[in-house]
């Protein structure tokens, strides 16, 4: 054919991998320091990431204990944790901090599909985004005559396979996600 798809295809993986990193930060049963692997915290002037200002540690099955390397930092820690709306109380003691999650309730798990099912619109709307500038490219390249009509719509055939076998990775992830959360 005479389009790549390989920036487009390149683009539904990074679209893939985004939910499910997203999904990874969505508490469905036991706490893990995995967690707060999203968190990034200002560090004399330059944001890093939580594990390279602190060791995480799971002190139960809903507490986990941030044990900071330079106490001084404790402040800016604090604040990016809040930020990051992980739905948990936190404590601040000298060493560093405790975050402590409620139990699942019922209503809590149902917040949580919810939650998951805004990322799963927000990896669509980035999808479709993809699929919008790959179908311009090819419009684009009928109207200098690169391609005739037939090819274009040869072309967005094969675009939307890739758009919806996306799409479908997209619901499984979702699915084992909501599974988990329910479960």
């Amino acid at each position: 054919m005479i389009y790549d798809f390989t920036k487009l295809k390149a683009g539904t993986k990074n679209i893939e991998d985004w939910l499910a990193k997203e999904f990874a930060n969505i508490r469905a049963g036991a706490i893990s320091a995995t967690l707060l692997d999203n968190v990034k915290a200002e560090n004399y002037g330059v944001l890093v990431p939580l594990n390279q200002m602190a060791s995480v540690v799971t002190e139960d099955a809903r507490t986990l204990r941030v044990n900071l390397w330079d106490v001084s930092q404790i402040k800016e820690l604090e604040t990016a944790i809040r930020k990051a709306d992980l739905g948990a109380s936190l404590s601040v003691d000298g060493a560093g901090l405790r975050l402590s999650f409620p139990e699942l309730t019922g209503e809590r798990r149902q917040l949580l599909v919810k939650m998951a099912k805004n990322k799963l619109e927000q990896a669509k709307i980035s999808l479709r985004a993809e699929r919008d500038k790959v179908w311009n490219e090819i419009k684009d390249k009928e109207k200098i005559n690169e391609i005739g009509q037939d090819e274009k719509f040869q072309l967005k055939d094969e675009m939307q396979k890739i758009v919806d076998d996306t799409n479908a990775v997209l619901a499984k992830i979702f699915a084992k996600k909501e599974k988990e959360i329910m479960g």
